[in-house]
């Protein structure tokens, strides 16, 4: 439904949810013995279910699994899977480091298929690719060239509202992280090369654990952060600190002429100002003048307590 404007901009064309790391385990286990991964994921998956409007795709940019658990699979499935419908959301797997092919691929698609699990979506228009980028027995990712044919010849045709690529391993710089140089992206300028002049209009990657932002060949790049443990950008005496804290997702809004990232975090945090839900139609129902002079002057009565609102903290 689309909602009155209130600012300069129209409503977004496309709304997309980027989730990255759940890192489930089977039989609810808990990741190094207290990391709860479902309950992240489900947490995560509340928020989003109350977003006005809801997410058109669900993107989880891999490691979905923490030990490629046929059964943790299964259970990845029957969390985001029920919820993705109420939405009317489609949902984009992309294999992570910890994911294996073949229990990936049995798993999620109901396929015995062990090669590269490269796919295509189309949301409305908007084309999603999910690019495997995990190397077999290995952390740090790769692109083969039987890949990269495949993807320059995806992208040789622009779609109708360009495209998304989604992988697990981003390209960008890790100055936070340093150890994670090692297991990052290999061979990216071979990437560039596919992805020049093409309709890419964002990359979306995950393995980091924390929320970064870069730009590879010129193409925005929004690294998400896990809800699971999450990696601390500023340890105090560790090489690598893996926290329990600060886990989000990030929401992506497509315009047709930009692209807007925010960071959602997973846990609810205390409220100390606001103002009730049933207070956006009073809004709406003013003069663009009128919510000018109301939200915008400083000695408005909103501000300085001269209207009461019931609700309001």
């Amino acid at each position: 439904m689309q909602r009155q404007q209130l600012g300069q901009y129209p409503d977004p064309r496309h709304v997309v949810a980027h989730l990255s790391d759940p890192h489930l385990l089977a039989g609810g286990r808990k990741q190094y013995g207290v990391i709860d991964t479902e309950a992240g994921l489900e947490l995560a998956l509340a928020r989003l279910s109350r977003l006005e409007p809801v997410p058109q795709a669900l993107v989880f940019t891999g490691d979905l699994a923490d030990r490629a658990e046929p059964a943790a699979y299964q259970r990845l499935r029957e969390i985001v899977e029920p919820v993705a419908a109420a939405m009317g959301a489609e949902v984009v797997w992309v294999m992570g480091n910890h994911d294996e092919r073949s229990a990936y691929a049995r798993g999620l698609f109901d396929t015995d298929d062990d090669r590269p699990q490269d796919r295509v979506h189309d949301v409305a228009g908007l084309r999603i690719v999910s690019l495997d980028t995990s190397v077999p027995g290995y952390h740090h990712g790769e692109l083969g060239d039987a890949q990269l044919e495949w993807l320059a010849g995806v992208l040789g045709t622009p779609a109708p509202h360009g495209t998304l690529l989604a992988l697990h391993h981003p390209p960008v710089p890790i100055p936070m992280m340093r150890a994670a140089e090692v297991i990052e992206l290999y061979g990216q300028d071979r990437l560039a090369d596919v992805l020049a002049g093409t309709d890419v209009r964002c990359i979306l990657g995950g393995h980091l654990h924390y929320s970064t932002y870069s730009t590879f060949a010129g193409i925005p790049v929004s690294v998400a952060s896990a809800t699971c443990y999450t990696s601390d950008p500023a340890p105090l005496e560790r090489f690598v600190s893996g926290v329990d804290g600060h886990q989000a997702m990030t929401m992506v809004h497509l315009y047709d002429d930009r692209v807007v990232h925010t960071i959602v975090p997973v846990e609810e945090a205390l409220e100390v100002s606001g103002f009730p839900s049933d207070v956006r139609a009073q809004v709406e129902a003013l003069t663009p003048e009128e919510r000018r002079e109301l939200l915008s002057r400083k000695d408005s009565p909103i501000y300085t307590g001269g209207i009461p609102v019931p609700g309001r903290v």
